[in-house]
Protein backbone atom coordinates (compact mmCIF):
# COMPACT_ATOMS: atom_id res chain seq x y z
CA UNK A 1 0.00 0.00 0.00
CA UNK A 2 1.26 3.53 -0.57
CA UNK A 3 1.20 6.18 2.06
CA UNK A 4 -1.45 8.78 2.79
CA UNK A 5 -1.39 11.58 -0.07
CA UNK A 6 0.66 14.02 1.62
CA UNK A 7 3.36 11.53 2.45
CA UNK A 8 3.71 9.93 -1.10
CA UNK A 9 7.12 10.25 -1.41
CA UNK A 10 8.51 11.19 1.82
CA UNK A 11 8.90 9.40 5.39
CA UNK A 12 6.58 11.00 7.62
CA UNK A 13 7.97 12.64 10.75
CA UNK A 14 5.97 11.83 13.98
CA UNK A 15 5.57 13.07 17.15
CA UNK A 16 3.91 11.26 19.82
CA UNK A 17 4.00 12.98 23.02
CA UNK A 18 2.18 12.58 26.71
CA UNK A 19 1.53 15.80 28.54
CA UNK A 20 3.90 18.07 30.04
CA UNK A 21 4.29 18.16 34.08
CA UNK A 22 5.09 18.97 36.79
CA UNK A 23 2.35 16.62 37.71
CA UNK A 24 0.64 16.50 41.41
CA UNK A 25 0.42 20.34 42.00
CA UNK A 26 -1.75 22.87 41.77
CA UNK A 27 -2.07 25.32 39.07
CA UNK A 28 -3.49 26.59 36.10
CA UNK A 29 -3.27 23.62 34.14
CA UNK A 30 -3.46 20.85 37.06
CA UNK A 31 -4.26 19.17 40.51
CA UNK A 32 -2.25 18.17 43.47
CA UNK A 33 -4.63 15.37 44.05
CA UNK A 34 -3.88 14.03 40.05
CA UNK A 35 -0.23 12.30 40.69
CA UNK A 36 1.31 10.16 37.91
CA UNK A 37 1.98 7.39 40.10
CA UNK A 38 -1.00 4.76 39.63
CA UNK A 39 -0.43 3.29 42.98
CA UNK A 40 0.36 6.35 45.64
CA UNK A 41 -2.40 8.33 44.22
CA UNK A 42 -5.43 5.53 44.54
CA UNK A 43 -4.22 2.25 46.08
CA UNK A 44 -1.42 2.59 48.84
CA UNK A 45 -2.07 6.61 49.33
CA UNK A 46 -3.01 6.04 52.89
CA UNK A 47 -0.13 4.28 53.91
CA UNK A 48 2.56 7.04 54.29
CA UNK A 49 5.88 6.03 53.70
CA UNK A 50 5.32 2.23 53.25
CA UNK A 51 3.17 3.76 50.23
CA UNK A 52 4.49 1.82 46.80
CA UNK A 53 5.52 4.66 44.80
CA UNK A 54 6.78 3.96 40.70
CA UNK A 55 5.95 5.68 37.63
CA UNK A 56 4.39 3.87 34.39
CA UNK A 57 5.01 5.25 30.95
CA UNK A 58 2.75 6.50 28.68
CA UNK A 59 2.89 2.66 26.84
CA UNK A 60 0.26 3.11 23.91
CA UNK A 61 2.70 5.78 22.54
CA UNK A 62 5.43 2.97 21.95
CA UNK A 63 3.27 0.82 20.65
CA UNK A 64 2.19 2.98 17.89
CA UNK A 65 5.66 4.10 17.35
CA UNK A 66 6.98 0.44 16.87
CA UNK A 67 4.48 0.00 14.17
CA UNK A 68 4.39 2.67 11.71
CA UNK A 69 6.98 2.83 8.98
CA UNK A 70 7.94 6.37 10.20
CA UNK A 71 10.38 8.40 11.92
CA UNK A 72 8.18 8.50 15.01
CA UNK A 73 9.84 10.32 18.52
CA UNK A 74 7.95 9.07 21.63
CA UNK A 75 8.17 12.21 24.35
CA UNK A 76 6.88 10.89 27.43
CA UNK A 77 6.39 13.12 30.43
CA UNK A 78 7.92 16.39 29.33
CA UNK A 79 8.65 19.77 30.77
CA UNK A 80 6.58 22.44 28.78
CA UNK A 81 9.71 23.85 27.52
CA UNK A 82 11.08 20.56 26.54
CA UNK A 83 7.71 19.83 24.34
CA UNK A 84 7.69 23.52 22.87
CA UNK A 85 11.70 22.81 21.83
CA UNK A 86 10.70 19.73 20.15
CA UNK A 87 7.97 20.76 18.08
CA UNK A 88 9.55 23.20 16.47
CA UNK A 89 11.71 20.00 14.93
CA UNK A 90 9.33 19.84 11.90
CA UNK A 91 7.37 17.24 12.48
CA UNK A 92 4.53 16.40 10.42
CA UNK A 93 2.39 14.65 12.62
CA UNK A 94 1.91 15.56 16.36
CA UNK A 95 0.00 13.18 18.64
CA UNK A 96 -0.92 14.39 22.24
CA UNK A 97 -2.06 11.57 24.18
CA UNK A 98 -4.07 12.61 27.66
CA UNK A 99 -6.70 11.58 29.89
CA UNK A 100 -9.75 13.76 31.10
CA UNK A 101 -8.29 15.60 34.42
CA UNK A 102 -5.34 16.68 31.96
CA UNK A 103 -7.66 18.13 29.48
CA UNK A 104 -5.96 21.73 30.07
CA UNK A 105 -2.58 20.50 29.12
CA UNK A 106 -3.55 18.52 25.92
CA UNK A 107 -5.04 22.26 25.12
CA UNK A 108 -2.00 23.73 25.68
CA UNK A 109 -0.02 21.60 23.91
CA UNK A 110 -2.29 22.22 21.01
CA UNK A 111 -2.02 25.76 20.87
CA UNK A 112 1.50 26.10 21.34
CA UNK A 113 1.52 23.21 17.82
CA UNK A 114 -0.34 25.54 15.96
CA UNK A 115 1.63 28.57 17.07
CA UNK A 116 5.21 26.83 16.84
CA UNK A 117 4.21 24.07 14.36
CA UNK A 118 1.37 25.67 11.89
CA UNK A 119 2.27 22.72 9.11
CA UNK A 120 1.96 20.00 11.67
CA UNK A 121 -1.20 18.02 11.76
CA UNK A 122 -2.62 17.83 15.36
CA UNK A 123 -3.58 14.40 16.28
CA UNK A 124 -5.78 13.84 19.87
CA UNK A 125 -5.43 10.46 21.92
CA UNK A 126 -6.33 8.70 24.90
CA UNK A 127 -8.59 8.47 27.35
CA UNK A 128 -9.34 12.25 26.80
CA UNK A 129 -10.27 11.59 23.90
CA UNK A 130 -13.66 10.49 24.55
CA UNK A 131 -14.58 14.17 25.97
CA UNK A 132 -17.86 15.23 24.37
CA UNK A 133 -16.98 17.43 21.21
CA UNK A 134 -13.14 17.58 22.00
CA UNK A 135 -12.45 18.19 18.63
CA UNK A 136 -14.22 21.96 18.91
CA UNK A 137 -12.73 22.15 22.49
CA UNK A 138 -9.15 21.74 21.32
CA UNK A 139 -7.60 23.09 18.21
CA UNK A 140 -6.44 19.75 16.77
CA UNK A 141 -7.31 18.03 12.90
CA UNK A 142 -7.84 14.82 13.83
CA UNK A 143 -9.23 12.84 17.02
CA UNK A 144 -8.69 9.24 17.50
CA UNK A 145 -10.83 7.30 19.90
CA UNK A 146 -9.81 3.33 20.54
CA UNK A 147 -6.72 1.49 18.85
CA UNK A 148 -4.41 4.03 17.81
CA UNK A 149 -1.69 1.47 15.62
CA UNK A 150 -4.49 0.55 13.24
CA UNK A 151 -5.91 4.14 13.10
CA UNK A 152 -2.49 5.71 12.06
CA UNK A 153 -1.51 2.94 9.79
CA UNK A 154 -4.68 3.56 7.73
CA UNK A 155 -4.09 7.41 7.89
CA UNK A 156 -0.72 7.26 6.32
CA UNK A 157 -1.82 4.50 4.00
CA UNK A 158 0.05 1.77 5.42
CA UNK A 159 -1.02 -1.78 6.37
CA UNK A 160 -3.90 -1.58 8.75
CA UNK A 161 -3.30 -5.36 9.00
CA UNK A 162 -0.04 -6.07 8.61
CA UNK A 163 1.50 -8.08 12.25
CA UNK A 164 1.53 -6.54 15.92
CA UNK A 165 5.16 -5.42 16.77
CA UNK A 166 5.36 -5.76 20.24
CA UNK A 167 8.31 -3.12 21.57
CA UNK A 168 10.76 -3.94 24.61
CA UNK A 169 9.82 -2.44 27.83
CA UNK A 170 9.64 -1.75 31.14
CA UNK A 171 6.69 -1.87 33.32
CA UNK A 172 8.15 0.82 35.34
CA UNK A 173 10.92 3.11 35.51
CA UNK A 174 11.13 3.53 38.80
CA UNK A 175 10.02 2.18 41.99
CA UNK A 176 10.27 2.41 45.84
CA UNK A 177 9.09 1.36 49.57
CA UNK A 178 9.78 3.69 52.90
CA UNK A 179 11.81 5.23 50.01
CA UNK A 180 14.03 2.23 49.58
CA UNK A 181 14.61 1.74 45.57
CA UNK A 182 13.83 -2.10 44.97
CA UNK A 183 16.77 -3.77 43.26
CA UNK A 184 17.14 -5.64 40.64
CA UNK A 185 15.39 -5.25 37.28
CA UNK A 186 12.13 -3.82 37.02
CA UNK A 187 9.21 -6.36 35.33
CA UNK A 188 8.68 -6.54 31.59
CA UNK A 189 5.77 -4.98 29.76
CA UNK A 190 2.87 -7.22 28.18
CA UNK A 191 0.03 -6.24 26.24
CA UNK A 192 -1.36 -8.75 24.93
CA UNK A 193 -4.47 -7.07 23.47
CA UNK A 194 -6.93 -4.40 24.22
CA UNK A 195 -10.56 -3.66 25.62
CA UNK A 196 -12.73 -5.57 27.49
CA UNK A 197 -16.37 -7.39 27.41
CA UNK A 198 -17.92 -7.49 30.22
CA UNK A 199 -18.68 -3.49 29.95
CA UNK A 200 -18.95 -2.66 33.40
CA UNK A 201 -21.37 0.67 33.38
CA UNK A 202 -18.22 2.93 34.59
CA UNK A 203 -14.90 1.34 33.15
CA UNK A 204 -13.75 3.71 30.27
CA UNK A 205 -11.68 1.38 28.77
CA UNK A 206 -13.93 -1.37 28.31
CA UNK A 207 -16.78 1.40 26.36
CA UNK A 208 -13.36 3.34 25.15
CA UNK A 209 -12.67 0.28 22.74
CA UNK A 210 -16.23 -0.43 22.08
CA UNK A 211 -16.94 -3.19 24.85
CA UNK A 212 -14.98 -5.72 22.38
CA UNK A 213 -11.62 -7.46 22.94
CA UNK A 214 -9.05 -6.79 20.12
CA UNK A 215 -6.06 -9.16 20.17
CA UNK A 216 -2.02 -7.90 19.73
CA UNK A 217 -1.19 -11.75 20.41
CA UNK A 218 -3.94 -13.97 19.60
CA UNK A 219 -2.17 -17.57 20.50
CA UNK A 220 -0.46 -18.95 23.56
CA UNK A 221 2.64 -19.81 21.23
CA UNK A 222 2.63 -15.87 20.32
CA UNK A 223 2.56 -15.06 24.07
CA UNK A 224 5.46 -17.35 24.62
CA UNK A 225 8.12 -16.51 21.45
CA UNK A 226 7.00 -12.65 22.91
CA UNK A 227 8.13 -13.22 26.21
CA UNK A 228 11.36 -14.81 25.36
CA UNK A 229 12.67 -12.25 23.33
CA UNK A 230 11.35 -9.53 26.22
CA UNK A 231 12.48 -11.66 28.92
CA UNK A 232 16.23 -11.97 27.13
CA UNK A 233 16.53 -8.49 26.15
CA UNK A 234 16.01 -7.24 29.52
CA UNK A 235 16.85 -9.59 32.22
CA UNK A 236 13.98 -10.62 34.37
CA UNK A 237 11.27 -13.38 33.21
CA UNK A 238 8.33 -11.13 35.39
CA UNK A 239 5.56 -9.32 33.32
CA UNK A 240 3.43 -6.96 34.14
CA UNK A 241 0.09 -8.11 31.91
CA UNK A 242 -1.57 -4.82 30.33
CA UNK A 243 -4.86 -6.62 29.39
CA UNK A 244 -7.84 -5.72 30.87
CA UNK A 245 -9.08 -9.44 31.42
CA UNK A 246 -6.54 -11.49 30.30
CA UNK A 247 -7.49 -14.55 31.38
CA UNK A 248 -10.90 -14.40 30.01
CA UNK A 249 -9.69 -15.91 26.86
CA UNK A 250 -9.10 -19.39 29.12
CA UNK A 251 -7.80 -21.28 26.22
CA UNK A 252 -5.19 -19.01 25.23
CA UNK A 253 -3.96 -18.78 28.56
CA UNK A 254 -4.03 -22.99 28.64
CA UNK A 255 -2.12 -22.62 25.83
CA UNK A 256 0.72 -20.67 27.22
CA UNK A 257 0.67 -23.23 30.30
CA UNK A 258 1.49 -25.53 27.31
CA UNK A 259 4.28 -23.81 25.77
CA UNK A 260 6.16 -22.77 29.37
CA UNK A 261 6.12 -26.38 30.35
CA UNK A 262 7.03 -28.06 27.47
CA UNK A 263 10.00 -25.36 27.18
CA UNK A 264 10.62 -25.25 30.96
CA UNK A 265 10.84 -22.11 31.27
CA UNK A 266 8.31 -20.38 33.58
CA UNK A 267 7.42 -17.00 33.41
CA UNK A 268 5.84 -14.69 36.41
CA UNK A 269 2.62 -12.33 35.65
CA UNK A 270 0.90 -9.75 37.41
CA UNK A 271 -2.48 -9.47 36.20
CA UNK A 272 -6.12 -7.70 35.86
CA UNK A 273 -8.68 -10.49 35.82
CA UNK A 274 -12.38 -10.45 37.36
CA UNK A 275 -13.35 -12.44 39.31
CA UNK A 276 -15.55 -15.07 37.12
CA UNK A 277 -12.70 -15.33 34.83
CA UNK A 278 -10.14 -17.04 37.61
CA UNK A 279 -13.33 -18.99 38.59
CA UNK A 280 -13.12 -20.50 35.32
CA UNK A 281 -9.42 -20.67 35.34
CA UNK A 282 -9.28 -22.82 38.40
CA UNK A 283 -6.62 -22.15 41.18
CA UNK A 284 -4.54 -25.27 40.17
CA UNK A 285 -4.29 -22.96 36.53
CA UNK A 286 -3.17 -19.77 38.10
CA UNK A 287 -0.09 -21.68 40.14
CA UNK A 288 0.56 -23.38 36.88
CA UNK A 289 0.79 -19.97 34.67
CA UNK A 290 2.57 -18.34 36.92
CA UNK A 291 0.65 -15.82 38.43
CA UNK A 292 1.81 -13.37 41.08
CA UNK A 293 -0.54 -10.75 41.75
CA UNK A 294 -4.06 -10.10 40.35
CA UNK A 295 -5.80 -7.17 40.40
CA UNK A 296 -9.72 -7.70 40.62
CA UNK A 297 -12.37 -5.52 40.79
CA UNK A 298 -14.87 -6.37 43.28
CA UNK A 299 -16.48 -3.03 43.48
CA UNK A 300 -18.83 -3.24 45.96
CA UNK A 301 -20.30 -6.15 48.32
CA UNK A 302 -23.79 -5.52 46.84
CA UNK A 303 -24.26 -8.26 44.41
CA UNK A 304 -27.26 -6.09 42.25
CA UNK A 305 -26.74 -3.71 39.46
CA UNK A 306 -24.52 -4.26 36.91
CA UNK A 307 -21.36 -6.16 37.98
CA UNK A 308 -22.37 -9.80 37.01
CA UNK A 309 -18.64 -10.81 37.11
CA UNK A 310 -19.30 -10.87 40.65
CA UNK A 311 -22.89 -12.39 41.55
CA UNK A 312 -21.65 -15.95 42.58
CA UNK A 313 -18.54 -14.71 43.71
CA UNK A 314 -17.45 -15.27 47.47
CA UNK A 315 -14.74 -12.06 47.59
CA UNK A 316 -13.07 -13.46 50.88
CA UNK A 317 -12.48 -16.58 50.10
CA UNK A 318 -11.45 -16.06 46.64
CA UNK A 319 -8.77 -13.93 47.99
CA UNK A 320 -7.60 -16.22 50.89
CA UNK A 321 -7.13 -19.15 48.21
CA UNK A 322 -4.99 -16.84 45.80
CA UNK A 323 -2.66 -15.35 49.17
CA UNK A 324 -2.89 -19.14 49.93
CA UNK A 325 -0.94 -19.93 46.74
CA UNK A 326 1.45 -16.76 46.57
CA UNK A 327 -0.92 -14.95 44.51
CA UNK A 328 -0.90 -11.52 46.12
CA UNK A 329 -4.31 -9.71 45.60
CA UNK A 330 -5.14 -6.02 44.17
CA UNK A 331 -8.76 -5.68 45.51
CA UNK A 332 -10.71 -2.53 44.15
CA UNK A 333 -13.79 -0.81 45.73
CA UNK A 334 -16.17 1.62 44.52
CA UNK A 335 -17.36 4.35 46.83
CA UNK A 336 -20.39 7.23 46.66
CA UNK A 337 -22.25 4.05 44.45
CA UNK A 338 -25.65 5.43 43.50
CA UNK A 339 -27.28 3.30 46.04
CA UNK A 340 -25.18 4.57 48.85
CA UNK A 341 -26.05 6.25 51.23
CA UNK A 342 -23.86 7.80 54.68
CA UNK A 343 -25.91 4.84 56.29
CA UNK A 344 -25.00 2.21 54.22
CA UNK A 345 -21.88 3.12 52.72
CA UNK A 346 -20.00 1.84 55.72
CA UNK A 347 -20.56 -1.42 55.01
CA UNK A 348 -19.17 -1.77 51.60
CA UNK A 349 -15.76 -0.36 53.26
CA UNK A 350 -16.31 -2.97 55.89
CA UNK A 351 -16.16 -5.89 53.19
CA UNK A 352 -13.24 -4.11 51.52
CA UNK A 353 -11.81 -4.79 54.70
CA UNK A 354 -12.51 -7.68 55.56
CA UNK A 355 -11.06 -8.77 52.22
CA UNK A 356 -7.93 -8.47 53.63
CA UNK A 357 -6.46 -8.66 49.99
CA UNK A 358 -2.01 -7.04 49.61
CA UNK A 359 -3.92 -4.10 48.09
CA UNK A 360 -6.55 -2.16 47.90
CA UNK A 361 -7.96 0.45 45.61
CA UNK A 362 -10.78 2.83 46.53
CA UNK A 363 -12.50 5.13 44.14
CA UNK A 364 -15.22 7.39 43.89
CA UNK A 365 -18.15 6.50 41.71
CA UNK A 366 -17.13 8.70 38.66
CA UNK A 367 -18.95 8.46 35.53
CA UNK A 368 -15.71 9.73 32.42
CA UNK A 369 -17.26 10.02 29.18
CA UNK A 370 -17.79 7.44 26.55
CA UNK A 371 -19.39 5.04 29.72
CA UNK A 372 -22.69 4.13 29.82
CA UNK A 373 -22.97 5.45 33.55
CA UNK A 374 -22.16 8.71 31.87
CA UNK A 375 -24.21 8.69 29.68
CA UNK A 376 -27.55 7.96 32.00
CA UNK A 377 -26.47 10.23 34.41
CA UNK A 378 -26.04 12.98 31.79
CA UNK A 379 -29.37 12.19 30.41
CA UNK A 380 -30.79 12.91 34.02
CA UNK A 381 -29.07 16.08 34.34
CA UNK A 382 -26.77 14.71 37.42
CA UNK A 383 -23.35 15.32 35.77
CA UNK A 384 -21.60 18.55 37.45
CA UNK A 385 -21.01 20.64 33.75
CA UNK A 386 -18.95 23.57 35.80
CA UNK A 387 -16.66 21.15 37.30
CA UNK A 388 -13.62 21.75 35.69
CA UNK A 389 -11.94 18.32 33.88
CA UNK A 390 -9.27 18.72 36.03
CA UNK A 391 -11.03 17.74 39.19
CA UNK A 392 -12.35 14.50 36.86
CA UNK A 393 -9.79 11.79 38.41
CA UNK A 394 -12.14 9.65 41.35
CA UNK A 395 -10.25 11.27 43.95
CA UNK A 396 -11.95 14.27 45.62
CA UNK A 397 -15.08 15.45 44.32
CA UNK A 398 -17.54 13.61 42.64
CA UNK A 399 -18.38 15.29 38.94
CA UNK A 400 -22.06 13.84 39.32
CA UNK A 401 -24.76 14.93 41.99
CA UNK A 402 -25.17 12.41 44.39
CA UNK A 403 -28.08 13.71 46.72
CA UNK A 404 -26.41 12.06 49.63
CA UNK A 405 -22.71 13.07 49.30
CA UNK A 406 -22.96 17.16 49.29
CA UNK A 407 -19.82 19.28 49.58
CA UNK A 408 -16.53 17.65 50.69
CA UNK A 409 -18.32 14.56 52.08
CA UNK A 410 -17.31 12.21 49.09
CA UNK A 411 -13.75 12.85 49.81
CA UNK A 412 -13.87 12.70 53.62
CA UNK A 413 -15.32 9.05 53.22
CA UNK A 414 -12.80 7.61 50.81
CA UNK A 415 -10.22 9.39 53.10
CA UNK A 416 -12.05 7.11 55.93
CA UNK A 417 -11.93 3.88 53.86
CA UNK A 418 -7.76 4.03 53.20
CA UNK A 419 -7.75 4.64 56.95
CA UNK A 420 -9.01 1.62 58.10
CA UNK A 421 -8.02 -0.38 55.64
CA UNK A 422 -4.41 0.39 56.69
CA UNK A 423 -4.94 0.31 60.01
CA UNK A 424 -6.97 -3.01 60.41
CA UNK A 425 -4.28 -4.75 57.54
CA UNK A 426 -1.25 -2.93 58.54
CA UNK A 427 1.10 -2.40 54.79
CA UNK A 428 0.98 -3.60 51.99
CA UNK A 429 4.77 -4.35 51.29
CA UNK A 430 4.06 -6.58 54.57
CA UNK A 431 1.39 -7.93 52.89
CA UNK A 432 3.09 -9.15 50.15
CA UNK A 433 6.28 -10.71 52.03
CA UNK A 434 3.18 -12.76 54.03
CA UNK A 435 1.58 -14.10 50.48
CA UNK A 436 4.48 -15.00 49.09
CA UNK A 437 5.85 -17.38 52.36
CA UNK A 438 2.13 -18.41 52.39
CA UNK A 439 2.51 -19.22 48.34
CA UNK A 440 5.78 -21.19 49.38
CA UNK A 441 4.46 -23.23 52.21
CA UNK A 442 1.61 -24.76 50.22
CA UNK A 443 3.65 -25.52 47.38
CA UNK A 444 6.29 -27.03 49.50
CA UNK A 445 3.18 -29.26 50.97
CA UNK A 446 1.97 -30.08 47.30
CA UNK A 447 5.41 -31.50 45.87
CA UNK A 448 4.49 -34.50 44.18
CA UNK A 449 7.45 -34.70 41.40
CA UNK A 450 5.72 -32.29 39.05
CA UNK A 451 8.76 -30.01 37.64
CA UNK A 452 6.19 -27.08 36.94
CA UNK A 453 5.04 -27.13 40.61
CA UNK A 454 8.84 -27.38 41.67
CA UNK A 455 9.98 -24.57 39.74
CA UNK A 456 6.94 -22.30 41.34
CA UNK A 457 7.74 -23.27 44.65
CA UNK A 458 11.25 -22.38 43.90
CA UNK A 459 9.91 -19.10 42.87
CA UNK A 460 7.84 -18.50 45.65
CA UNK A 461 11.15 -19.39 47.88
CA UNK A 462 12.72 -16.96 45.99
CA UNK A 463 10.52 -13.76 46.14
CA UNK A 464 10.27 -14.59 49.84
CA UNK A 465 14.08 -14.24 50.24
CA UNK A 466 13.92 -11.20 47.95
CA UNK A 467 11.16 -8.84 49.85
CA UNK A 468 12.26 -10.57 53.51
CA UNK A 469 14.94 -7.49 53.93
CA UNK A 470 11.57 -5.20 53.85
CA UNK A 471 10.43 -6.59 57.45
CA UNK A 472 14.01 -5.28 58.95
CA UNK A 473 12.64 -2.20 57.61
CA UNK A 474 9.44 -2.23 58.75
CA UNK A 475 10.46 -3.57 62.28
CA UNK A 476 12.47 -0.20 62.25
CA UNK A 477 10.01 2.12 61.17
CA UNK A 478 6.48 0.81 61.65
CA UNK A 479 3.80 1.09 64.28
CA UNK A 480 3.83 -1.92 67.28
CA UNK A 481 1.42 -3.84 66.08
CA UNK A 482 3.24 -4.36 62.79
CA UNK A 483 6.64 -4.23 64.14
CA UNK A 484 5.66 -7.13 66.18
CA UNK A 485 4.19 -9.06 63.16
CA UNK A 486 6.96 -8.27 60.82
CA UNK A 487 9.17 -9.78 63.76
CA UNK A 488 6.99 -12.92 64.23
CA UNK A 489 6.95 -13.52 60.18
CA UNK A 490 10.90 -12.95 60.45
CA UNK A 491 11.25 -15.86 62.97
CA UNK A 492 8.93 -18.08 60.86
CA UNK A 493 10.71 -17.65 57.24
CA UNK A 494 14.14 -18.43 59.52
CA UNK A 495 12.64 -21.30 61.00
CA UNK A 496 11.89 -22.51 57.48
CA UNK A 497 14.21 -20.66 54.97
CA UNK A 498 17.20 -20.27 57.45
CA UNK A 499 18.95 -16.88 58.77
CA UNK A 500 18.89 -13.83 56.14
CA UNK A 501 22.36 -14.59 53.89
CA UNK A 502 25.08 -11.80 54.40
CA UNK A 503 24.19 -10.25 51.25
CA UNK A 504 20.44 -9.53 52.21
CA UNK A 505 21.65 -8.43 55.83
CA UNK A 506 23.95 -5.75 54.00
CA UNK A 507 20.72 -4.88 52.13
CA UNK A 508 18.34 -4.73 54.84
CA UNK A 509 21.23 -2.40 56.70
CA UNK A 510 21.07 -0.11 53.35
CA UNK A 511 17.75 -0.22 53.40
CA UNK A 512 17.08 1.30 56.85
CA UNK A 513 19.57 4.02 56.04
CA UNK A 514 17.42 4.82 53.05
CA UNK A 515 14.21 4.94 54.99
CA UNK A 516 15.76 7.64 57.77
CA UNK A 517 16.72 9.59 54.81
CA UNK A 518 13.33 9.33 52.63
CA UNK A 519 11.29 10.16 56.48
CA UNK A 520 13.49 13.48 56.58
CA UNK A 521 13.48 13.82 52.84
CA UNK A 522 9.46 13.93 53.49
CA UNK A 523 10.02 16.16 56.52
CA UNK A 524 11.27 18.58 54.38
CA UNK A 525 10.73 18.71 51.29
CA UNK A 526 7.01 16.66 50.59
CA UNK A 527 6.69 13.41 48.80
CA UNK A 528 6.33 14.34 45.08
CA UNK A 529 8.39 12.48 42.65
CA UNK A 530 8.29 13.90 39.28
CA UNK A 531 9.34 11.24 36.82
CA UNK A 532 12.21 11.53 34.49
CA UNK A 533 11.89 12.50 30.64
CA UNK A 534 12.27 10.17 28.31
CA UNK A 535 12.96 11.03 24.84
CA UNK A 536 12.80 7.32 22.39
CA UNK A 537 12.83 7.49 18.72
CA UNK A 538 11.75 4.78 16.28
CA UNK A 539 13.10 5.03 12.93
CA UNK A 540 10.58 3.10 11.11
CA UNK A 541 10.33 -0.57 9.78
CA UNK A 542 11.71 -0.37 6.95
CA UNK A 543 14.86 0.66 8.74
CA UNK A 544 14.04 -1.73 11.54
CA UNK A 545 11.40 -3.02 13.21
CA UNK A 546 12.73 -1.88 17.01
CA UNK A 547 13.38 0.92 18.16
CA UNK A 548 16.83 2.81 17.64
CA UNK A 549 19.07 5.43 19.32
CA UNK A 550 18.88 8.42 16.33
CA UNK A 551 23.19 8.75 17.18
CA UNK A 552 24.26 5.63 16.14
CA UNK A 553 21.65 4.94 12.74
CA UNK A 554 23.20 8.10 11.42
CA UNK A 555 27.08 6.13 11.94
CA UNK A 556 25.60 2.77 10.76
CA UNK A 557 26.80 1.75 14.16
CA UNK A 558 25.27 -1.62 15.65
CA UNK A 559 22.19 -1.36 18.04
CA UNK A 560 19.92 -2.73 20.35
CA UNK A 561 16.75 -2.19 21.96
CA UNK A 562 18.39 -1.02 24.82
CA UNK A 563 19.53 1.94 22.42
CA UNK A 564 15.99 3.48 22.49
CA UNK A 565 15.57 5.49 25.60
CA UNK A 566 17.42 8.68 25.67
CA UNK A 567 17.05 10.47 29.28
CA UNK A 568 17.65 14.28 29.07
CA UNK A 569 19.27 14.87 32.53
CA UNK A 570 18.81 18.57 32.08
CA UNK A 571 14.93 18.20 31.71
CA UNK A 572 14.59 14.98 34.63
CA UNK A 573 16.72 17.62 36.64
CA UNK A 574 14.53 20.51 36.57
CA UNK A 575 11.32 18.39 36.81
CA UNK A 576 12.61 16.85 40.24
CA UNK A 577 13.51 20.31 41.72
CA UNK A 578 9.66 20.90 41.14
Amino acid sequence: MTHHNRFAMKTPRILLSGVFGPYGVDDEFGRAKNIMELFHNQVTKGQGLASFRLHHRSFGLYFIAANLDADVTVLDFPSRRRFEKEVKKGYDIIGISFITPNFKKAKEMARVCRESAPGAEIVLGGHGAAIEGVETLIDCDHVVKGEGIRWFRRHLGQNVDAPIVHPTLPASDWQSIYGVPIPGQTNNLLVPGVGCVNGCNFCATSHYFGKTYTPFLGTGKEIFDTCCRIADERGTDNFFVMDENFLKDKDRALALIEEMERHQRYFNFYLFSSAETIANMGIDNIVRLGVIFIWIGFETKNRSGSYEKNVSNDGPALVQQLRNVGVSVLASGILCLEEHTPDNIQEDIDYMVELNADLVQFMLYTPLPVTALYTRLKGKGLIKEDLPFEDWHGQQVLNWRHPAFPGDSAEQWLNRAFKMEYEANLSSVFRMVETAFRGYKTLAAMQNGSPHLYARMTQMATRTQDTRPMLEVLKTNAGPLEQQRAQALQNEITALLGPLSMASRLLAAGAKVAAQFWKWRVKLKGDMRQPRTIYTRYAGRKLAIQPVDASKTATGAPYTMRDAVIVDARDAAACSRL
